[in-house]
């Protein structure tokens, strides 16, 4: 959302309007390639910093980014994100030599630690992560949108567009996340280390292609974002959470194929990023308008660059994972760029500059050694690969040169480095920073570790100790610690429970802390069934449930215990089946309530267990059993202090 001047199209004179605006930057475009207006004898690098800000006690998201931006209003490099507890950075464009790298990383460090100092005094911290551990479905709610008048206009246009009734989500991963969810503020959850390389218009199409296929293994050795509302999922789950985010088609009877806006590409680059233009301009509908004020066509007779504000605004729409730019440097010369958008945010900054030194370094080293990578790889490989990679990390396998079949570890370790290196060092980058980040990249391969592989062992030891929400909290308090000494994320150490000083679970909500993972009956079950398993599973109650998942009983142990003294006294009169013993309409509990008020229910009521239901839908269970959990840990912290 670069143009800040958005609309939404209020009538179809207007979308035409911008259309005829849009067609003619791609003829003035196409008149400054085919006339080389562009700056080519220079090569530059930028990037650009997303961050969640989460609160100091909780470690949840904290949505304060307005008021820490008017605190920091004389600070023009940060800026609002989609939603209100996120910011980002802008940072300074550099020549891609010497020590353009190091430069990018002590801008970064020096500009999130002036965001760290301002957002503590609201109760806050800064978080470097693709995805928020402890980020929860009801944080991505509408009332969460910065308040700015352009993501108004994006949500509103993307909902236009939304073929269903909602947006869906389906991820597999050690875990399955599958819901649907009412708005696309969904992408909100991402967040990213965007970085740029400037490409001379006669290489774009070649540089282009590298750097589909180079996504994948950087992607692999980066992954940083595997747990999704506390489900284990991709090892990079930022691809599938955002393209499902954004994905307003929906299921037919019909196999008619639909390009999401959130996408990869179908196939090659073959003549000019024009085409890349062309054919989202021909297969998504613009959702946008603005104030264009310029005349492309008037400009480029005049001999001027004209700034293609209606081609920006609606290539700020469709979100390719390579993502082409245009602009207008200082010289005043317009220029092309490639912007990497699968380097997620994190763990530290030191692994986001790796990262970004891995991508560049074999961006121009494999161009030196490659004149055309579609002789080598299929795009079909190429897009398989990039989806291995989003799954599985640094585990993947991907198709490469000559048909083989190689791991993320051997083909970086083995080919890439090397070729990264050779391309730094061709753009005369600083040895002693050629060593600093590729060592980092190397150390990754050498461990088999990432922060994807970090966070779901961590995640995976803690979640067997303690409950998910506790889990989770230890996680994201590890990574903001560990972030603040910039080591890579290889050499971490995995946190204990008691590392977490302050754990404080009063104001959780019931959705946060139920069970989802249900054991229910229906009415019609026989008694015998019921008692068996709920000996097999140990459990104490057991919902009842009808063939659309409507609450409509629960059984308790005390029941059961009942039914089988009656059975023993008076044999014939014996009931059989749930619905005679049943407790009808029992007491529920909503998942919005926070824990504490669940508790008072349960007190009050003198029961041991609350279903909770949502629109009548059973969607969990809390019992007395979670909550001496939390007790014993709060008795076991206290002890510890």
């Amino acid at each position: 959302m670069g143009e800040q001047k958005v609309t939404i199209l209020s009538d179809e004179k207007q979308r035409q309007q911008f259309v005829k605006s849009l067609l003619a930057d791609v003829e003035a475009l196409q008149y400054m390639l085919d006339h080389d207006w562009f700056e080519s004898d220079v090569t530059r690098i930028g990037a650009e910093q997303e961050m969640v800000l989460v609160d100091h006690k909780t470690f949840k998201p904290a949505t304060i980014a307005m008021d820490a931006l008017e605190l920091m209003k004389d600070y023009p490099w940060v800026e609002t994100e989609l939603a209100k507890f996120n910011l980002e950075i802008n940072l300074t464009p550099h020549l891609f030599e010497g020590n353009c790298l190091r430069k990018l990383e002590d801008e970064t460090l020096e500009k999130i630690g002036t965001i760290e100092e301002y957002v503590q005094k609201l109760g806050a911290h800064v978080i470097l992560t693709g995805i928020l551990p402890t980020m929860r479905r009801f944080d991505l709610s509408m009332e969460n949108l910065t308040p700015k008048k352009r993501y108004y206009a994006l949500m509103e246009a993307i909902n236009n567009q939304l073929i269903g009734s909602s947006y869906e989500l389906q991820i597999e991963g050690i875990d399955e996340l599958k819901l649907k969810h009412d708005s696309p503020l969904l992408e909100a959850v991402n967040t990213s280390f965007q970085v740029h390389l400037q490409v001379a218009p006669k290489d774009f199409v070649k540089m282009y292609n590298l750097s589909q296929v180079l996504v994948a293994p950087v992607m692999a050795m980066g992954a940083n974002s595997p747990i999704v509302f506390g489900r284990r999922l991709w090892h990079e789950s930022r691809i599938a959470m955002f393209q499902q985010a954004l994905d307003t088609r929906a299921s037919h009877k019909h196999m008619r194929q639909r390009s999401p806006r959130v996408n990869f590409g179908q196939d090659w680059l073959h003549d000019s990023i024009l085409e890349i233009y062309k054919e989202d301009i021909a297969r998504f509908r613009v959702l946008l308008s603005a104030d264009i004020e310029e005349d492309a066509q008037m400009l480029i007779r005049e001999k001027k660059v004209p700034k293609l504000r209606s081609l920006q605004v609606h290539n700020s729409t469709v979100y390719r994972w390579n993502r082409p730019c245009y602009g207008i440097s200082e010289s005043g010369k317009p220029h092309l760029r490639i912007e990497n958008r699968v380097i997620p945010s994190g763990p530290t900054v030191l692994d986001e500059m790796a990262n970004a030194a891995f991508w560049l370094g074999s961006m121009v080293g494999l161009a030196s050694e490659v004149e055309d990578i579609r002789k080598y790889l299929s795009f079909d490989d190429v897009r398989d690969n990039f989806l291995k990679a989003a799954q599985f990390g640094i585990d993947s396998k991907f198709n490469w040169f000559d048909d083989r079949k190689v791991s993320a570890v051997e083909l970086v370790r083995d080919k890439l480095l090397p070729i990264a290196r050779k391309g730094l060092e061709l753009q005369k980058v600083d040895q002693q920073d050629i060593d600093r980040y590729l060592e980092v990249i190397a150390q990754r391969a050498e461990r088999h570790t990432n922060g994807a592989r970090w966070a779901l062992r961590t995640y995976s030891k803690l979640k067997k100790q303690t409950t998910k929400d506790e889990a989770l909290s230890v996680l994201t308090c590890a990574t903001i610690e560990k972030q603040s000494n910039n080591e890579p994320v290889h050499t971490w150490t995995e946190p204990e429970l008691l590392d977490l000083k302050d754990y404080r679970p009063g104001s959780l909500k019931v959705s946060e802390f139920m069970s989802t993972d249900l054991i229910t009956v229906q009415k019609d079950d026989l008694i015998q069934l019921v008692a068996e398993m709920m000996d097999w599973r140990k459990i104490r109650y057991t919902p009842v449930e009808d063939i659309k998942g409507k609450l409509v009983g629960l059984v308790t142990s005390r029941k059961l215990l009942r039914h089988f003294l009656k059975k023993e006294m008076a044999p014939d009169d014996a009931a059989e089946v749930v619905s005679e013993i049943m407790i009808e309409n029992p007491i529920t509990a909503s998942p919005d309530i926070t824990i504490k008020e669940a508790m008072e229910i349960m007190r009050a009521k003198r029961i041991g267990c609350l279903p909770v239901v949502e629109d009548g839908e059973l969607i969990g269970i809390i019992t007395e059993m979670d909550f001496l959990r939390i007790s014993g840990r709060l008795i076991e912290r206290m002890i510890s202090d």
